[in-house]
């Protein structure tokens, strides 16, 4: 089956994830692949405008991978992941979501 969009890890999120135990860490990557297939939002969810976030519960953790879309010529899709957070919280952290949008401005920027 065809991927809906690619995925391009940023360092920031390839450093959280090199940091994560190898369980941890192959959970999210399968997360990651099955959300380029199937519309789940509970793997892949909009948190508002620009920014979204991949979605992965393991051994009672939240891991959040924040990500925002690159649409490259009209016709690939990509998906950036920017930075991930282990969410410690119900809520989704404002100073999470504005530090992915920073980084979407100079991505974009420097495209």
């Amino acid at each position: 089956m065809k991927p809906k969009f690619d995925i391009e890890l940023l360092p920031e999120a390839v450093q959280f994830l090199d940091d994560l135990d190898d369980k941890a860490r192959e959970k999210i990557y399968y997360n990651l692949r099955k959300a380029q297939i199937v519309t789940d939002n509970e793997l892949f969810k909009k948190l508002n405008d620009i920014i979204w976030e991949f979605r992965t519960i393991y051994n009672g953790k939240a891991y959040r991978l924040f990500s925002f879309w690159d649409k490259l010529n009209g016709k690939d899709t990509l998906v950036i992941a920017t930075h991930g957070i282990l969410k410690k919280t119900q809520k989704t952290p404002t100073k999470e979501i504005k530090k992915a949008e920073e980084i979407r401005k100079q991505y974009l920027k420097y495209k």
